[in-house]
């Protein structure tokens, strides 16, 4: 199945986010929306998501929709939460999580569609019920708790020497 151009550019841009985030939790632990990765996360996600509003693999409005529709919306709240309650050390571990949370939900369906269609014409799963896409997000998601876990104890760290 060959891409589009608008899933061409959506591959692209999305790319950028998911390097954005990576680069981000090596460097800092967190997408951090101070920093160019923070901001190339935030922007391409945002792009990512509108453009995936537009494609869609078996017609109509579908799950992959919906995951957009909610991606925009914690990257969304997550900004507020950075530009607006900055003093607040609360929000730091809500702004952290939304961003960890987008970040994962994103790579459900980069997952599904990698491993379908990679490598081209012996692609490594044949649908979505292939176990390797199972086992796959099951790694994501224990990722996704343990880093969830060390990112609240490195910003509990860093909230009790600020005050």
């Amino acid at each position: 199945m060959s891409l589009s151009s608008l899933g061409i550019f959506h591959t692209v841009i999305g790319i950028s986010a998911i390097m954005g985030a990576i680069i981000g939790f090596v460097k800092y632990g967190k997408i951090n929306l101070s920093t160019l990765s923070g901001k190339v996360y935030f922007y391409a996600t945002l792009v990512t998501s509108v453009t995936a509003l537009g494609i869609s693999k078996h017609g109509g409005f579908n799950a992959g929709h919906v995951f957009s529709l909610f991606i925009i919306v914690l990257i969304v709240v997550a900004y507020y939460l950075f530009t607006k309650k900055k003093e607040s050390r609360r929000t730091r571990y809500f702004e952290n999580f939304l961003l960890s949370f987008s970040f994962f939900l994103s790579l459900i369906p980069t997952v599904n569609e990698t491993l379908t269609r990679v490598p081209i014409g012996h692609p490594l799963a044949e649908d979505i019920k292939d176990p390797i896409i199972g086992q796959t997000l099951l790694v994501l998601l224990i990722l996704f708790i343990v880093g969830s876990i060390f990112q609240f104890m490195k910003q509990k760290k860093i909230n009790s020497e600020i005050y």
